[in-house]
């Protein structure tokens, strides 16, 4: 590559022996990350691995709690993103930091409170201008925010953090939401930041944009870096993968499932389209039989939202079948596919499955009602309190009541409340997506068992989840999801590698 620094050149920036804790949580340990002076250099690996934390780390977003960060041999004390940018240190994050409602140079304006020389809407327009023109990009200073599209709004990011001064460039997963003209277009953008004497640390888990863009590979996993500064132009699918997502010694035994078993969730030729410019889903197909978990594998962001949604009732298709248990309910309510035995395990318990301000009772009863179990023309609120105090107590829900607010619960105890009303009896299709997010490993264990007596009691389970180790440890089969299309299939038990190989590969 063009505009790499000389082998065994000092590093511009390094950053080691990090260390970052949340509530007493170990979110990054020991890791670290060398940069060359007018290098591209990926930082890859899964989500959750750490990416983003150490680079909130780099700009100030976040103070570390042990470690050493240098830029050209000299110690850096991050109090804040201003130390961040007086060092010209710039960030483009993955979710972008722009007013939807003010002009493009307006924001510019915002963002620099003063600094960079620019102090108005005219001096912001011609600084803009400049940096788009150098990089190739096509900027209308005057345009609003809101009208721009995903492509446009992450050329305005970029030209925002240059006119700030910024020398060392981050980019959070630049590509994950672009087309693929998009993406080439930005990634030309970069190598030529690089070439006019600019470092890029390039946030990614897509493997084209390691290997046809960047100088030199760091990998982290589990918070950690475990490969550092390898050679982009040497780097294998294989060999990233396997960084990426470890090798477990012993692959779990994959679950067995009678092929002649009932297929209770049939999907074909699926479509959505993206939202907001994020991915959709192009032509999804897929059968679940009865007794069967099949897991979906994937980065986030990669078209597992929409498929939940759409399953779900929540968000139409633009095309496609979706059976049942062998009814068509492409078209159907949330409430015909319940009535079908549909039940859903949503990424987010509280925003999407737990009422928080209602108590055990409430919650528990929300998809009863309808069906009369707690009376028919009135609620009988003294059987829905001693429902709920018998749940409590068969399922161990620590904490909860019946009319204590389920905010209140631990995010275990609250999962084991969405889970004893989601999988009673008359789950026919399980859709759990990211189950076990943010729980602890006993919390894990639980959610795991239940997903396992749903299944044993004839229940097709289809797991969503951006875990490896989650899916593999559950997973009759297993589908890579890859940018709104399945890029593969394996058997259970398969090694991790050749799973993050399919999602190094395809992504």
């Amino acid at each position: 590559m063009t505009g790499a620094a000389p082998e065994g050149a000092p590093p511009l920036l390094s950053m080691r022996g990090i260390v970052k804790r949340f509530d007493g949580r170990v979110v990054l340990d020991g890791a670290g990350l060398d940069l060359a002076a007018g290098e591209v250099h990926a930082l890859l690996g899964e989500n959750g691995a750490g990416k983003s934390t150490l680079m909130n780390v780099l700009t100030g977003v976040y103070r570390a709690d042990a470690g050493d960060l240098r830029l050209g041999g000299q110690r850096l004390q991050m109090r804040g993103p201003r130390d961040a940018i007086a060092a010209g240190i710039g960030m483009v994050h993955q979710h972008f930091r722009l007013v939807p409602r003010f002009t493009v140079a307006e924001n510019l304006v915002l963002a620099a409170a003063g600094r960079a020389g620019i102090r108005n809407r005219s001096t912001a327009a011609r600084r803009l201008e400049e940096v788009a023109t150098g990089l190739g990009f096509a900027v209308d200073p005057d345009a609003e925010v809101a009208g721009l599209s995903v492509a446009e709004r992450q050329r305005v990011e970029v030209c925002k953090v240059l006119a700030l001064g910024a020398r060392i460039v981050v980019l959070d997963e630049p590509t994950a939401v672009l087309a693929d003209a998009e993406a080439a277009s930005l990634l030309a953008a970069v190598r030529r930041m690089a070439d006019d004497g600019r470092s890029v640390i390039l946030i990614t888990h897509r493997l084209r944009d390691v290997a046809g863009h960047s100088d030199r590979v760091t990998v982290m996993r589990g918070g950690a870096t475990v490969a550092a500064n390898l050679p982009a132009r040497d780097a294998t699918t294989a060999e990233l993968a396997r960084w990426m997502v470890g090798d477990a010694g012993v692959s779990p035994t994959p679950r067995r499932v009678d092929p002649s078993g009932p297929v209770r969730l049939a999907i074909r030729g699926l479509r959505v389209p993206g939202e907001g410019g994020g991915v959709g889903l192009e032509g999804i197909d897929l059968a679940v039989r009865g007794g069967e978990i099949l897991g979906v594998a994937g980065v986030g962001g990669n078209g597992q939202q929409p498929l939940v949604d759409v399953l779900t009732g929540l968000a139409p298709a633009t095309g496609g079948v979706v059976e049942l248990d062998g009814c068509a309910v492409v078209t159907a309510s949330v409430a015909q596919r319940r009535d079908l035995g549909l039940r859903v395990i949503p990424a987010s318990r509280m925003a999407s499955g737990l009422v928080g301000a209602l108590g055990a009772a409430a919650n528990l009863a929300l998809t009863r009602v309808r069906g009369g179990d707690f009376g028919h023309f009135w609620l009988d609120r003294r059987r829905m309190r001693e429902f709920s105090e018998a749940t409590i107590a068969s399922h161990a829900i620590h904490g909860a009541g019946a009319d204590r607010p389920v905010r209140l619960l631990s995010g275990g105890n609250a999962q084991k409340l969405l889970l004893a009303r989601e999988l009673a009896p008359g789950a026919a299709v399980v859709v759990a997506h990211s189950p076990t997010r943010g729980l602890d490993i006993q919390a894990c264990g639980l959610v795991h068992g239940a997903l396992r007596r749903a299944a044993d009691a004839g229940a097709a389970c289809l797991l969503i989840s951006e875990d490896i180790e989650e899916i593999l440890a559950l997973s009759s089969r297993i589908l890579v999801m890859s940018r709104g299309r399945i890029a593969g299939e394996l058997p259970g038990g398969s090694p991790a590698s050749r799973i993050g190989a399919l999602m190094l590969g395809h992504a």
